[in-house]
């Protein structure tokens, strides 16, 4: 017979939303006690959106196919020089022609 609740699946649950309030709130607890962010700290967090970035684009862009790397290019050329929605909607238009094409 089986049970509703699978116990194991909530304590594992449960230790996995402590790990991740322990963790959150573990990096404020500790930036409230520096007096000063020391430089090799203050860089380390300054690289965080790059690689947090790169985390989600490299995967895309390995696993798409040409009409994903030719929008990324493109968005990525469009972003060097305009905001976020040109070239958002530079790397949208790029995609939907070619898949309209092919």
């Amino acid at each position: 017979m089986s049970t509703l609740f699978n116990w194991d699946m909530v304590v594992l649950i449960l230790m996995c939303a402590v790990a991740t309030f322990a963790t959150r709130i573990g990096g404020y607890v500790l930036m409230t006690q520096m007096k000063s962010i020391p430089p090799r700290l203050d860089a380390a967090l300054n690289a965080v959106p790059a690689a947090v970035l790169t985390t989600l684009v490299a995967p895309a862009f390995y696993a798409g196919d040409i009409d994903v790397k030719v929008a990324m290019a493109l968005a990525l050329i469009v972003g060097l020089r305009f905001s976020v929605m040109p070239m958002l909607l530079a790397g949208w238009c790029v995609v939907m022609i070619f898949r309209h094409l092919l």
